[in-house]
């Protein structure tokens, strides 16, 4: 990617309104924004490159060992494994019920990788599979079950709180808006529009949806507390309907 002052020629501006420009439009920096779309690409690259290295020279990156260096952050897992599907990578994961329906909670060894609702436990199992097609799936055992007990908690009675490790994988766009999903104390909402702005990319309100819609880490990231303009339940991953008994829930507590 050309440097900073190329970039700012081109556009005819100093490179230090670009630079400002730039971070008010997409809500990241230039050089952010550059590293997560090489990340991208390295992920998009993995599963049909000839090798690793291949992948990552091809992605942009001028050295392997500065994305090896940050590459679980940004994976989740080794990019062997991650170029693999996930082999041999070890994901824990448990089914049970609430009052929501089906409830699947799954960890890698960083922490918790996806959280899903739903109305049949072995599609929510299935989408896990397709996520990490090869990855060695291994059904919770009895201090996992402690942390499957917390999140059904959490979804019955939001007041107890949640504070479990997250493996969140996401462009730099993308965890910034996670992150202040986070922040969003329950009981309250938060508009996409004010979203973008707390995050400093006001005209990013699409941008804002679009991460919403790719969290895959249910109540823990609470993509369910972001709300239209007019206070009205837009789309939800996992259903308008849970969205709204979640909102109803955290509301009275």
């Amino acid at each position: 990617m050309p440097d900073l002052a190329t970039l700012a020629n081109a556009a005819g501006m100093s490179p230090f309104h670009f630079h400002r420009v730039f971070k008010a439009a997409t809500g990241v920096t230039p050089k952010a924004y550059a590293a997560a779309h090489r990340t991208q690409r390295v992920r998009e690259n993995l599963p049909d490159s000839a090798t690793v290295t291949d992948a990552i020279y091809d992605a942009g990156f001028n050295s392997a060992g500065r994305f090896y260096a940050n590459s679980s952050a940004v994976l989740g897992m080794t990019p062997t494994r991650f170029r693999a599907g996930g082999s041999g990578t070890s994901i824990r994961f448990a089914v049970g019920e609430c009052t929501l329906g089906s409830i699947l909670v799954a960890a890698t060894d960083q922490g918790i990788c996806a959280i899903s609702l739903g109305d049949d436990p072995d599609e929510l199992v299935r989408d896990l599979q397709e996520r990490f097609p090869k990855a060695k799936l291994i059904g919770g055992d009895s201090e996992f079950e402690q942390w499957m007990a917390k999140v059904v908690g959490f979804v019955e009675a939001p007041q107890l709180g949640l504070d479990l490790p997250l493996d969140v994988q996401g462009t730099a766009f993308q965890q910034r808006v996670w992150q202040a999903l986070r922040k969003i104390p329950a009981g309250s909402t938060a508009s996409y529009t004010e979203v973008a702005r707390r995050i400093g990319a006001p005209q990013s309100v699409r941008a804002v949806a679009s991460a919403c819609a790719s969290n895959a880490i249910a109540v823990a990231i609470p993509c369910h507390r972001v709300v239209r303009t007019d206070g009205a339940l837009s789309g939800y991953r996992w259903g308008v309907a849970r969205k709204r008994e979640l909102l109803a829930r955290e509301a009275k507590s």
